[in-house]
């Protein structure tokens, strides 16, 4: 089972790179909705890793596929200039599962 990185941001696939995840440069709706079908259905993939400036893209396409799908497991990512709503999304969905407040605001 491997990962496989769908990313706007070319330093952000060299990086994985480095660790053995293999990925694809893509920049537009189309590249991403097209790379996503060769993704979802190449049976080698377990998790596919997604920027969030893709997700945003096709957030619709990318949440019916999150509901339909049982694998592989699609996980957004931030890139190189990163996003705190990622890390602040996690954060709310842990502190509501365990009903204990992680950050203080």
């Amino acid at each position: 089972m491997k990962f496989f990185l769908l990313t706007d941001n070319i330093d952000t696939l060299m990086g994985v790179r480095l660790v053995g995840i293999e990925g694809v440069v893509i920049h537009d709706r189309d590249e991403v909705i097209r790379e996503l079908d060769i993704a979802v259905n190449n049976k080698d993939y377990a998790i596919l890793l997604i920027t969030t400036k893709l997700v945003d893209l096709c957030p619709d396409v990318i949440s019916e596929l999150k509901l339909k799908l049982t694998k592989p497991i699609i996980v957004e990512i931030p890139d190189r200039h990163g996003n705190q709503q990622v890390g602040e999304s996690i954060d709310d969905y842990v502190s509501e599962a365990i009903g204990v407040k992680l950050r203080g605001d």
